[in-house]
């Protein structure tokens, strides 16, 4: 056993250090005969260990953030999970969720995996991970992480954290920036599957197909004529669900791609990124 004294001082310097609360490094402190850096080392096993311990819990909490390179070239969004609204509304939480988003800003990683791996004021972010995991005692993780590039990139978080989307634009014109925020705001509402109807996946048409003929067939309409109300159908999920094919919320009159070429002639949507909270 320890015979050193740990006083309430050297206690203190350890939680604003680390964090952690305050038995925790009261008890790490006599652990490691007051030396501070193996008492460090001690705290963040333990939140290795309780890392491991949660694996089975979900963290479907937690807060998304996106957000542009200075010059408005690139944006990424990133989803930082956690077990509980509490810990997700917590200004702690929602600054290290921003720190990561700026790392990911200015390393401009491939992946998650990769994002991770990265350094973070000199610690690497999967090990700031679990220092968390261990400081909070939830389940903490990246589950998502987006990039987006082009002439002009404008993010939009919305709904207190709950979703980011990315919108690229094809030119950085005069009103390009409120044009943008309009449409990523219209990304958030409308979810739509791809930009145009030619960027749909053929396994999306062939689902959406087969599911348009039978709801044909249980109508008891002749076979004869199923193909061609199915086409109509699928024409009506491109309206629905491809970009610049839906309605502008803010002017059901026009489609996102009137709303667009109305704005500056020819602009239009590159790439667009959607990231919903627990989604």
């Amino acid at each position: 056993m320890s015979t050193v004294q740990i006083s309430a001082a050297d206690v203190n310097k350890l939680r604003q250090q680390t964090g952690a609360g305050m038995m925790d490094c009261k008890k790490a402190l006599t652990e490691a005969n007051g030396d501070f850096e193996a008492a460090i080392d001690y705290l963040r096993k333990k939140g290795a260990k309780v890392a491991a311990s949660r694996q089975d819990r979900e963290s479907n909490e937690g807060v998304v953030i996106a957000k542009t390179t200075a010059d408005g070239k690139r944006g990424v969004v990133i989803e930082l999970n956690c077990e509980t609204d509490f810990v997700a509304k917590n200004a702690d939480f929602i600054a290290f969720a921003n720190s990561i988003a700026d790392l990911a800003i200015e390393k401009n990683p491939s992946s998650v995996e990769e994002l991770t791996s990265l350094n973070l004021n000199g610690t690497k972010l999967s090990d700031q991970i679990l220092d968390q995991t261990g400081k909070i005692g939830e389940k903490i993780g990246v589950s998502k992480y987006e990039s987006a590039s082009g002439e002009k990139v404008i993010a939009y978080i919305h709904g207190n954290y709950r979703l980011g989307v990315l919108v690229a634009l094809s030119a950085n014109t005069s009103g390009a920036e409120e044009a943008g925020k309009d449409v990523a705001m219209q990304i958030a509402a409308m979810n739509p599957v791809a930009i145009d109807k030619d960027d749909v996946d053929a396994r999306t048409i062939e689902r959406e197909l087969e599911i348009a003929k039978e709801q044909i067939r249980a109508e008891g309409k002749p076979e004869e004529m199923v193909e061609k109300i199915a086409a109509g159908k699928l024409n009506k999920f491109y309206k629905e669900s491809t970009l610049l094919n839906q309605e502008f919320v803010k002017d059901s009159s026009k489609t996102i791609s009137q709303f667009l070429d109305g704005v500056t002639k020819g602009l239009t949507v590159t790439a667009f990124k959607r990231v919903q909270l627990g989604a």
